[in-house]
């Protein structure tokens, strides 16, 4: 891109509200979910803010995908109802709780239906 059409791209991305700046120290970014995680090593990351509207914009890297290993974090005061809701003991509670993925519902029936 020349000189020239680059100062005009600038100028038309503030006429339009968006603002960007490159984050040239990021190292690695990693995007975690419930059962797997990415991780990019080396990317080029830029901000950009759209009329108040944060983005992040993340190209190029290497990329990992690793599968989440352990179970859930399970509240206490999850544990606490359904372990009265069943009549179980704690542990009952906490495992089942864990085997239906954090779901009250779904852990006391399966504690009370068998």
């Amino acid at each position: 891109m020349s000189r020239g059409s680059s100062r005009r791209a600038r100028r038309m991305m503030k006429q339009m509200g968006l603002k960007m700046d490159e984050l040239g120290d990021i190292e690695r970014v990693i995007m975690q979910g419930p059962k797997r995680e990415i991780v990019i090593e080396g990317p080029a990351v830029a901000h950009l803010n759209i009329q108040g509207q944060s983005m992040y914009q993340v190209v190029g890297g290497t990329v990992t995908e690793n599968a989440v290993e352990g179970g859930i974090e399970v509240p206490e005061e999850d544990v606490l109802l359904v372990a009265q809701q069943a009549g179980v003991s704690m542990e009952k509670a906490r495992a089942a709780l864990e085997d239906a993925e954090g779901d009250l519902a779904r852990a006391i029936l399966m504690l009370t239906t068998g």
